[in-house]
């Protein structure tokens, strides 16, 4: 599952809390992967039963006590055993195409409005991956220290920022037939 190897690789840089990870999930990896809290909770507690990571309380003074997981010896050879399994393409799952899949009752300029807004946010979205999320990458590699980590990174928000551009392209094409319907 992705977001326990995830976990698992976040984990392998360091040791961490539920929350240190909710925040690597927000900071690093959003533009392609997301987590909520009790979904990471619930994935350390099975990487836990099953050997993965094991955990450790550590005191805090004037705060509730941390659980910090750490990765196990069984966890990295999951990892990577997982890491080199190539994956089945993922179901796609768009909401706003099913509202364009029966739009057929609405009319072209209702449904080239509705393609216009998808097509303004994501271009919001894309100054976001090109300015925020990009200084983040760079934040992170000097962090790390990693240069080939590093790339990788960039590799994943470049795949996010073309995929975009080309939604928005097909968006534009689209629009255009959009409004050529016949009524």
């Amino acid at each position: 599952m992705p977001l326990s190897h995830a976990i698992l690789g976040f984990i392998e840089f360091r040791p961490m809390t539920g929350y240190d990870l909710k925040k690597y999930f927000d900071q690093s990896i959003a533009h392609f992967w997301s987590a909520t809290k009790s979904h990471i909770y619930q994935a350390l507690e099975k990487l836990e039963k099953d050997g993965f990571v094991v955990s450790q309380i550590i005191p805090q003074e004037g705060k509730p006590n941390r659980r910090e997981y750490q990765i196990t010896e069984t966890g990295r050879t999951e990892l990577r055993r997982w890491l080199t399994s190539p994956l089945p393409p993922g179901q796609l799952r768009e909401g706003w195409l099913i509202q364009v899949f029966f739009s057929h009752k609405s009319s072209n300029e209702e449904i080239a409005a509705l393609l216009k807004a998808r097509m303004i946010a994501i271009r919001e979205r894309l100054t976001v991956y090109r300015t925020v999320v990009q200084e983040v990458v760079a934040q992170n590699a000097e962090r790390v220290g990693i240069e080939r980590a590093r790339q990788l990174w960039q590799i994943t928000l470049d795949h996010g920022i073309d995929y975009y551009e080309f939604e928005i392209a097909w968006l534009e094409k689209t629009i255009d037939r959009v409004n050529t319907l016949p009524r």
